[in-house]
């Protein structure tokens, strides 16, 4: 695809995984010569997202907005909806990311541009049956007309789709994220680190529920481990107040990059209940870090013949065993950890994840250009 694009990137929250993606695509489209802009939540993130933006706003030929969004249905919408209909109404693609904005970006009545969306987990994490689910669902399948390209960061994340929302057919495209070749220097443990440390939005779907239960089990038994959880979330005060009876063996942080937060642990511990292509675990298997992590989502996917060594989601005791064994076993864990840096390594790069996604792009323009 020899044309250069204009290219708007639309999300609502700029942090986690999703906003790591968004970034990394728009360094790397920027960087092959394509226009970029950026759409974003008014209020969300805070300072560490403020700063984010900042550094980004350099590569943003197409510049950067903040409007407010809603994370639930709401008078917003509206306005937020409309301004993404006016920025985007001289470019040549609109990339909606997450439930919100991938609704942003096809609902705006805007007939240049290809109109793509990648969900990030989003609106699938919910079931047809509950109120919440249904309406999310529902308005995911009305879009699916209004949709020129459907990219999924795992195979997992296309099949979730098809299953619960319908088949997309030739549009959809699996692209797997990507991390650059800085991030395979190794991280120090620091002098005063953790057991385990866990890094991520502190929410029940992460299972930082479930790490807490199984450092309690493992202090019943006579073993004193202990763990930094690192990142901020709705859920923070109820894991603090889970955690409060182990006292100092479990401290809370708050949210730092992810190698800052790799050196406060030895053993990065992912507990989730449910995934897409989880950053966080791509950056540690970069980094050669010991990890225990669950069987869920895309994270078979980046462990490949590893897969094997997952753990059972939502479940404390199976989180204990592996614990214990993994402590007990060290340079069994190192061994594991250098073989899934070679895998990362050999195939989930950034600059792969950014060409395929131009390269699915370049396609989705020419078939619409063909009729």
């Amino acid at each position: 695809m020899g044309a250069t694009l204009d290219i708007l990137h639309v999300l609502r929250a700029p942090v986690g995984g999703l906003f790591r993606h968004v970034t990394d695509l728009v360094r790397g489209q920027a960087a092959r010569g394509h226009r970029v802009g950026l759409i974003a939540d008014a209020s969300t993130g805070g300072p560490q997202a403020d700063a984010k933006l900042a550094e980004l706003a350099p590569v943003l030929a197409l510049g950067l907005t903040r409007v407010a969004m809603s994370r639930d249905v709401g008078p917003r919408d509206v306005t937020a909806c409309a301004h993404v209909a006016r920025r985007a109404a001289d470019v040549d693609v609109v990339h909606g990311h997450g439930a919100k904005g991938g609704a942003y970006a096809r609902m705006a009545h805007t007939p240049r541009p290809i109109r793509v969306y990648t969900p990030h987990g989003g609106s699938l994490h919910y079931a047809w049956n509950s109120p919440a689910g249904f309406l999310y669902l529902a308005a995911e399948r009305l879009m699916m007309s209004r949709t020129d390209l459907f990219l999924f960061e795992s195979a997992y994340g296309r099949e979730v789709f098809r299953a619960k929302i319908g088949d997309p057919g030739k549009r959809a495209r699996v692209v797997h994220n990507g991390v650059a070749a800085a991030e395979f220097v190794p991280v120090a443990a620091d002098p005063q680190a953790s057991d385990l440390v866990f890094v991520g939005e502190l929410r029940q779907l992460k299972g930082v529920d479930v790490l807490i239960a199984a450092v309690a089990a493992l202090a019943h038994d006579g073993r004193r481990v202990t763990a930094t959880i690192v990142g901020e979330g709705p859920d923070r005060a109820a894991f603090e107040a889970a955690a409060q009876p182990l006292g100092a063996a479990i401290r809370f942080v708050g949210a730092k990059p992810a190698r800052a937060a790799f050196a406060l642990g030895r053993l990065l511990v992912v507990p989730s209940r449910a995934e897409s292509l989880p950053y966080i675990v791509l950056e540690a298997a970069a980094a050669g870090m010991p990890m225990i992590a669950t069987h869920v989502g895309g994270i078979p996917e980046i462990y490949g013949p590893e897969s094997a060594a997952l753990v059972a989601p939502d479940d404390p005791a199976a989180l204990t065993r592996a614990i214990r064994l993994a402590l007990d076993e060290p340079d069994r864990m190192k061994e594991a950890a250098l073989r899934l840096q070679a895998r990362v390594r050999a195939s989930f790069s950034a600059e792969a994840m950014t060409q395929a996604v131009l390269d699915a792009y370049g396609e989705a323009l020419r078939q619409r250009r063909d009729g």
